[in-house]
Protein backbone atom coordinates (compact mmCIF):
# COMPACT_ATOMS: atom_id res chain seq x y z
CA UNK A 1 0.00 0.00 0.00
CA UNK A 2 3.20 2.16 0.89
CA UNK A 3 4.66 1.93 -2.33
CA UNK A 4 1.17 2.06 -4.48
CA UNK A 5 1.33 5.80 -2.61
CA UNK A 6 4.75 6.25 -3.74
CA UNK A 7 4.39 5.73 -7.16
CA UNK A 8 0.82 7.62 -7.33
CA UNK A 9 3.07 10.63 -6.13
CA UNK A 10 5.37 10.36 -8.41
CA UNK A 11 3.26 9.93 -11.35
CA UNK A 12 1.39 12.83 -10.19
CA UNK A 13 4.74 15.10 -10.26
CA UNK A 14 5.72 13.92 -13.17
CA UNK A 15 2.50 14.64 -14.94
CA UNK A 16 2.67 18.28 -13.66
CA UNK A 17 6.14 18.47 -14.62
CA UNK A 18 5.87 17.43 -18.19
CA UNK A 19 2.36 19.91 -18.08
CA UNK A 20 4.36 23.67 -17.02
CA UNK A 21 6.96 22.22 -19.38
CA UNK A 22 4.71 21.66 -22.12
CA UNK A 23 2.86 25.56 -21.18
CA UNK A 24 6.81 27.02 -21.71
CA UNK A 25 7.33 25.44 -25.24
CA UNK A 26 3.58 26.65 -25.87
CA UNK A 27 4.44 30.18 -25.06
CA UNK A 28 7.76 29.87 -27.06
CA UNK A 29 6.08 28.37 -30.25
CA UNK A 30 3.33 30.22 -30.50
CA UNK A 31 5.18 33.22 -31.39
CA UNK A 32 7.42 31.12 -33.91
CA UNK A 33 4.21 29.79 -35.45
CA UNK A 34 2.56 32.92 -35.92
CA UNK A 35 5.90 34.66 -37.89
CA UNK A 36 6.15 31.70 -40.19
CA UNK A 37 2.35 31.38 -40.85
CA UNK A 38 2.04 34.89 -41.59
CA UNK A 39 4.97 34.93 -43.68
CA UNK A 40 2.86 32.53 -46.16
CA UNK A 41 -0.19 34.91 -46.09
CA UNK A 42 -1.42 37.71 -48.32
CA UNK A 43 -2.43 41.06 -46.72
CA UNK A 44 -5.64 40.33 -47.16
CA UNK A 45 -5.78 37.32 -45.09
CA UNK A 46 -3.66 38.92 -42.57
CA UNK A 47 -6.37 41.90 -42.10
CA UNK A 48 -9.36 39.81 -41.61
CA UNK A 49 -6.84 37.26 -38.85
CA UNK A 50 -7.15 34.19 -40.80
CA UNK A 51 -5.13 31.75 -38.36
CA UNK A 52 -3.99 29.21 -41.64
CA UNK A 53 -3.25 30.74 -45.15
CA UNK A 54 -5.41 29.74 -47.56
CA UNK A 55 -2.44 29.36 -50.36
CA UNK A 56 0.70 28.80 -49.22
CA UNK A 57 2.71 32.16 -50.55
CA UNK A 58 5.98 31.09 -50.61
CA UNK A 59 6.77 33.67 -53.01
CA UNK A 60 6.87 36.28 -50.16
CA UNK A 61 10.36 34.88 -49.03
CA UNK A 62 11.54 35.39 -52.99
CA UNK A 63 9.56 39.13 -52.98
CA UNK A 64 11.59 39.71 -49.10
CA UNK A 65 14.77 38.82 -50.54
CA UNK A 66 15.12 40.79 -53.66
CA UNK A 67 13.08 44.00 -52.27
CA UNK A 68 15.62 43.82 -48.52
CA UNK A 69 18.71 43.50 -51.25
CA UNK A 70 19.89 40.29 -49.16
CA UNK A 71 22.63 38.73 -51.21
CA UNK A 72 24.91 41.95 -50.24
CA UNK A 73 24.34 42.10 -46.94
CA UNK A 74 24.06 38.02 -45.81
CA UNK A 75 27.87 38.26 -47.73
CA UNK A 76 28.66 40.85 -45.34
CA UNK A 77 27.31 39.73 -42.02
CA UNK A 78 29.03 36.24 -43.49
CA UNK A 79 32.92 37.78 -44.01
CA UNK A 80 33.02 40.19 -40.82
CA UNK A 81 31.13 37.03 -38.88
CA UNK A 82 33.21 34.10 -39.70
CA UNK A 83 36.50 36.71 -39.31
CA UNK A 84 35.57 38.12 -35.91
CA UNK A 85 34.65 33.98 -34.81
CA UNK A 86 38.19 32.99 -36.16
CA UNK A 87 40.17 35.88 -34.68
CA UNK A 88 38.17 35.29 -31.10
CA UNK A 89 39.25 31.24 -31.13
CA UNK A 90 42.71 31.95 -31.86
CA UNK A 91 43.25 34.85 -29.24
CA UNK A 92 41.10 33.06 -26.86
CA UNK A 93 43.03 29.59 -27.45
CA UNK A 94 46.77 31.46 -27.17
CA UNK A 95 45.51 33.42 -23.69
CA UNK A 96 43.36 30.26 -22.43
CA UNK A 97 46.68 27.93 -22.92
CA UNK A 98 49.03 30.23 -21.00
CA UNK A 99 46.62 31.16 -18.31
CA UNK A 100 46.29 27.41 -17.45
CA UNK A 101 49.41 26.20 -17.93
CA UNK A 102 51.82 28.60 -17.93
CA UNK A 103 53.64 30.40 -14.75
CA UNK A 104 54.28 33.92 -14.51
CA UNK A 105 53.93 37.00 -12.73
CA UNK A 106 50.70 38.85 -12.87
CA UNK A 107 48.58 35.96 -14.09
CA UNK A 108 45.62 35.56 -11.87
CA UNK A 109 45.15 39.54 -12.27
CA UNK A 110 45.41 39.06 -15.81
CA UNK A 111 42.58 36.65 -15.41
CA UNK A 112 40.52 38.68 -13.96
CA UNK A 113 40.75 41.42 -16.06
CA UNK A 114 39.51 39.37 -18.69
CA UNK A 115 36.64 38.29 -16.91
CA UNK A 116 35.79 41.92 -15.67
CA UNK A 117 35.99 43.01 -19.61
CA UNK A 118 32.96 40.87 -20.24
CA UNK A 119 31.06 43.79 -17.97
CA UNK A 120 32.17 46.32 -20.52
CA UNK A 121 29.76 46.91 -23.22
CA UNK A 122 30.40 47.91 -26.45
CA UNK A 123 28.46 51.06 -26.09
CA UNK A 124 30.65 52.53 -23.31
CA UNK A 125 33.66 52.01 -25.48
CA UNK A 126 32.80 52.93 -29.15
CA UNK A 127 32.99 56.54 -28.93
CA UNK A 128 37.25 56.25 -28.51
CA UNK A 129 36.95 53.01 -30.73
CA UNK A 130 35.55 55.18 -33.57
CA UNK A 131 38.14 57.67 -33.11
CA UNK A 132 40.89 55.19 -33.22
CA UNK A 133 39.01 53.50 -36.36
CA UNK A 134 38.88 57.03 -38.12
CA UNK A 135 42.38 57.45 -37.67
CA UNK A 136 43.61 54.06 -39.03
CA UNK A 137 41.00 54.72 -41.90
CA UNK A 138 38.94 51.99 -40.90
CA UNK A 139 35.65 53.16 -40.98
CA UNK A 140 33.59 51.51 -43.46
CA UNK A 141 35.28 48.47 -43.94
CA UNK A 142 35.76 44.96 -42.93
CA UNK A 143 38.92 45.50 -41.06
CA UNK A 144 36.89 48.33 -38.80
CA UNK A 145 34.38 45.88 -38.34
CA UNK A 146 36.13 42.50 -37.05
CA UNK A 147 39.81 43.55 -36.06
CA UNK A 148 38.58 45.22 -33.02
CA UNK A 149 36.30 42.49 -31.87
CA UNK A 150 38.97 39.82 -31.61
CA UNK A 151 39.29 39.28 -27.86
CA UNK A 152 36.46 38.04 -25.86
CA UNK A 153 36.81 37.81 -21.81
CA UNK A 154 34.47 34.54 -22.37
CA UNK A 155 36.31 33.04 -24.94
CA UNK A 156 39.45 33.27 -22.55
CA UNK A 157 37.57 31.65 -19.61
CA UNK A 158 36.12 29.32 -21.61
CA UNK A 159 39.35 28.01 -22.72
CA UNK A 160 40.96 27.95 -19.75
CA UNK A 161 38.53 25.92 -17.94
CA UNK A 162 38.92 23.52 -20.61
CA UNK A 163 41.88 23.39 -20.67
CA UNK A 164 42.18 22.64 -16.90
CA UNK A 165 40.26 19.28 -17.64
CA UNK A 166 43.22 17.79 -19.85
CA UNK A 167 45.66 15.70 -18.07
CA UNK A 168 48.97 17.39 -17.49
CA UNK A 169 50.61 13.75 -18.54
CA UNK A 170 49.73 14.48 -22.22
CA UNK A 171 52.01 17.80 -22.35
CA UNK A 172 54.56 16.64 -20.53
CA UNK A 173 55.16 13.43 -22.71
CA UNK A 174 55.29 16.77 -25.50
CA UNK A 175 57.67 18.37 -23.89
CA UNK A 176 60.06 15.18 -23.39
CA UNK A 177 59.63 14.58 -26.92
CA UNK A 178 60.69 18.30 -27.29
CA UNK A 179 57.20 19.97 -28.83
CA UNK A 180 57.47 23.52 -28.10
CA UNK A 181 54.40 25.57 -26.67
CA UNK A 182 53.11 26.60 -29.96
CA UNK A 183 53.03 22.94 -31.13
CA UNK A 184 51.53 21.55 -28.07
CA UNK A 185 48.83 23.99 -28.51
CA UNK A 186 47.60 23.67 -32.14
CA UNK A 187 48.58 20.03 -32.34
CA UNK A 188 47.35 18.54 -29.01
CA UNK A 189 45.57 20.96 -26.73
CA UNK A 190 43.19 22.43 -29.18
CA UNK A 191 41.99 19.66 -30.90
CA UNK A 192 41.03 18.10 -27.80
CA UNK A 193 39.39 21.19 -26.90
CA UNK A 194 36.89 20.53 -29.82
CA UNK A 195 33.57 20.97 -27.88
CA UNK A 196 34.76 24.73 -26.26
CA UNK A 197 36.02 25.89 -29.84
CA UNK A 198 32.67 24.66 -31.02
CA UNK A 199 31.12 26.96 -28.59
CA UNK A 200 32.87 30.09 -28.86
CA UNK A 201 32.21 29.70 -32.62
CA UNK A 202 28.26 28.92 -32.28
CA UNK A 203 28.49 31.93 -29.16
CA UNK A 204 30.33 34.48 -31.60
CA UNK A 205 29.24 33.59 -34.65
CA UNK A 206 25.50 34.02 -33.36
CA UNK A 207 26.20 37.01 -31.72
CA UNK A 208 28.21 38.80 -34.81
CA UNK A 209 25.16 37.30 -37.08
CA UNK A 210 22.60 39.09 -35.02
CA UNK A 211 25.09 42.64 -34.56
CA UNK A 212 23.29 45.84 -35.13
CA UNK A 213 24.85 48.76 -33.51
CA UNK A 214 28.57 48.33 -34.69
CA UNK A 215 27.32 48.78 -37.96
CA UNK A 216 24.99 51.57 -37.05
CA UNK A 217 28.57 53.67 -36.29
CA UNK A 218 30.75 52.26 -38.61
CA UNK A 219 29.15 51.48 -41.86
CA UNK A 220 28.35 55.01 -44.02
CA UNK A 221 27.64 52.94 -47.02
CA UNK A 222 24.85 50.91 -48.36
CA UNK A 223 26.71 48.18 -49.82
CA UNK A 224 28.71 47.44 -46.23
CA UNK A 225 25.62 47.23 -44.53
CA UNK A 226 24.52 43.79 -42.75
CA UNK A 227 21.63 41.47 -42.59
CA UNK A 228 20.34 43.49 -39.16
CA UNK A 229 20.78 46.81 -40.62
CA UNK A 230 19.14 45.95 -44.06
CA UNK A 231 16.06 44.13 -41.74
CA UNK A 232 15.54 47.44 -40.13
CA UNK A 233 15.59 49.33 -42.89
CA UNK A 234 13.36 47.12 -44.41
CA UNK A 235 11.04 47.36 -41.46
CA UNK A 236 10.84 51.04 -42.14
CA UNK A 237 9.75 50.63 -45.85
CA UNK A 238 7.25 47.94 -45.60
CA UNK A 239 5.88 49.06 -41.79
CA UNK A 240 2.02 47.48 -43.16
CA UNK A 241 3.52 43.96 -44.82
CA UNK A 242 3.61 42.05 -41.91
CA UNK A 243 3.98 39.22 -44.66
CA UNK A 244 7.47 40.46 -46.17
CA UNK A 245 8.30 41.32 -43.00
CA UNK A 246 8.13 37.88 -41.25
CA UNK A 247 9.21 36.18 -44.21
CA UNK A 248 12.50 38.75 -44.20
CA UNK A 249 12.64 38.43 -40.53
CA UNK A 250 12.68 34.56 -40.99
CA UNK A 251 15.38 34.69 -43.95
CA UNK A 252 17.77 36.74 -41.31
CA UNK A 253 17.05 34.07 -38.52
CA UNK A 254 17.67 30.68 -40.33
CA UNK A 255 21.61 31.00 -40.22
CA UNK A 256 21.80 31.08 -36.22
CA UNK A 257 19.36 28.65 -36.11
CA UNK A 258 20.65 26.15 -38.32
CA UNK A 259 23.46 26.65 -36.84
CA UNK A 260 22.65 26.00 -32.61
CA UNK A 261 20.82 23.05 -34.06
CA UNK A 262 23.91 21.03 -35.84
CA UNK A 263 26.03 22.32 -32.78
CA UNK A 264 24.01 22.52 -29.42
CA UNK A 265 25.29 18.64 -28.32
CA UNK A 266 29.05 20.40 -28.89
CA UNK A 267 27.23 24.03 -27.12
CA UNK A 268 26.46 21.71 -24.00
CA UNK A 269 29.39 19.68 -23.36
CA UNK A 270 31.51 22.75 -24.15
CA UNK A 271 29.18 25.01 -21.39
CA UNK A 272 29.88 22.05 -18.58
CA UNK A 273 33.63 22.48 -18.43
CA UNK A 274 32.84 25.89 -16.93
CA UNK A 275 32.05 24.51 -14.30
CA UNK A 276 35.71 23.14 -13.78
CA UNK A 277 37.74 25.08 -10.78
CA UNK A 278 41.07 26.19 -11.68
Amino acid sequence: MYRVRIRTKISIKSLLTHAVLWVFVGIILVPILWTFFTSLKTPVEIARGTVLPEVWRWENYKIAWEQAEFPRKFLNSFIVAITVTLGQIVTSAMAGYALARMEFRGRDLIFNVAIASMLISEQIIIVPLYVMLAKFGWIDSYKGLAIPWFFNGFGVFLFRQFFLTIPKDIEEAAIVDGASRFRILWQIMLPLATPAVLTLFMFTFIAEWNSLFKWLIIVKSPEMRNVQLGLTIFQEQFIAQYNLLTAATILVSLPSVILFLIGQRYYIKGIATTGVKG
